[in-house]
């Protein structure tokens, strides 16, 4: 009797047991091959976005003297940020935590194999899932740098790209993507990253220029672009890359993917054509770098409105965006007077600003919650606006303080500022000897 009941239970547990606990093979039976394929392939496209895009974009806008220090900029935030992911910040961003940032339950990517399915995603897996978002982490930091470009310390550079990665994107992209306050009980909306990446670069970018101060000779020598082949070769890696920026964070090979794929290519079409009529209005020739400038205001305005909004949407997206980046990168500069090497706040800051502030505006019905109304998504969209701009601000000149404290001087001198950043921090350059300018 007692072997026929232990019989029975063990049916009993063979056949349940699968139902109770998902084993590797179920788990695997819920990956979908395409949309894994799709995500893969815009994980490596966000990567070219920062190497080589916008190596050569930034490479090629500054001296001649300080190409190579922008590219090592690029490459050590490829480096240094692409280890730090693993370790701990993929758990700070989407780990449970609280409302505000992540807790460490994955660090180093605990309990996480190659049959685990993402909760975010549960058509990949969690794996690809790390590395898609891992590469958005990647270019932020590197975007920033930008504004203190051709002065700042290659130790500088090192040290605040690990801190506010750690201090400013993590919490920030756990309130957005993670379940966080902005996400559940604010409820704005951005899809792609107006707010996580570019507006917390472009306003962390403005922060930096002010703290670190003007180049030397700024607004007295000229400081010409030493390649503008390069930027433009820049610029058009990186609109191809961002179809994977901000069409692969549907995480799907599905008809959001392919929205997001089409307003960023209008809204991008619509701001090169925009900005090069205001110019050509206002300055009386279109200029190539200012073509080039214009598709990155573009690309950055419908990242976080890219799958919210319609087709003419997106053009009205594209047309504000050339407008008001334009505006700051000709006006609000020249006005403040702030060292902004290379327009990063102007873009990144304004233009993901406006872009947060339009997925209120343009959001279609079919988008928009009808239960909030579209008065209700803009007041949302302008408070997460105005929460973003404080916090990316006030975090980096913390940070800043902290390693002025810890470093001292957190700029080159100026005998290594004239010589250039090359020399002076890398013992290199790019194209042979040349005289410093």
């Amino acid at each position: 009797m007692r072997n026929r009941t232990r019989g029975v239970l063990s049916r009993l547990t063979v056949t349940l047991l699968p139902l109770l606990v998902p084993t590797q093979a179920v788990a695997q039976d819920r990956i979908d091959s395409g949309d894994t394929a799709w995500v893969l392939t815009s994980s490596a496209l966000v990567l070219m976005m920062t190497l080589p895009g916008l190596a050569l974009f930034y490479g090629g806008m500054v001296r001649t003297k300080n190409i190579l220090s922008v590219l090592m900029q690029c490459l050590i935030a490829a480096g240094a940020v692409g280890v730090l992911w693993i370790i701990v910040g993929y758990s700070l961003v989407f780990g449970e935590g609280n409302a505000y940032v992540g807790d460490l339950e994955l660090l180093g990517l605990a309990g996480l194999d190659p049959s685990s399915v993402s909760p975010f995603a549960d058509s990949i897996p969690a794996y690809v899932h790390v590395m898609f978002q891992g590469m958005f982490v990647i270019i932020t930091p590197a975007l920033m740098l930008g504004a203190v470009a051709e002065r700042l310390k290659f130790s500088t550079s090192l040290s605040f790209i690990v801190l506010w990665v750690l201090l400013v994107y993590c919490p920030l992209a756990h309130m957005v993507w993670g379940g966080g306050w902005i996400e559940k009980e604010l409820g704005a909306l951005d899809f792609a990253g107006g707010l996580v990446v570019h507006m917390s670069s472009g306003f962390s970018a403005l922060a930096a220029a002010i703290f670190i101060g003007k180049r030397r000779g700024f607004g007295k020598e000229p400081m010409p672009p030493n390649s503008l082949p390069l930027s433009v070769i820049g610029v058009s890696l990186l609109w191809v890359g961002w179809f994977g920026f901000n069409a692969g964070n549907a995480l799907k090979a599905d008809g959001t993917a392919g929205l997001a794929f089409l307003t960023t290519q209008t809204a991008t079409a619509t701001c090169v054509l925009s900005w090069t009529l205001i110019e050509w209005l206002h300055r009386g020739k279109p200029t190539v770098l200012g073509a080039a400038t214009g598709a990155l205001a573009g690309l950055v305005a419908i990242t976080p409105a890219c799958a919210y909004v319609g087709p003419m949407g997106s053009m009205a997206v594209g047309a504000g965006a050339a407008v008001l980046c334009y505006a700051a990168v000709t006006r609000l500069k020249p006005i403040f007077g702030y060292d902004d090497s290379l327009d990063v706040f102007g873009i990144h800051g304004i233009g993901g600003a406006w872009g947060a502030l339009a997925t209120g505006i343009f959001i279609t019905g079919a988008a928009l919650d009808p239960e909030v109304g579209r008065v209700e998504q803009i007041l949302r969209q302008l408070t997460s606006i105005g929460f973003t701009a404080v916090f990316a601000v006030s975090m980096s000149w913390a940070i800043l303080f902290a390693l002025k404290l810890i470093l001292g001087d957190l700029r080159v001198s100026d005998e290594a500022e004239y010589e250039g950043l090359d020399l002076s921090e890398h013992s290199e350059t790019a194209y042979g000897s040349y005289s410093p300018n």
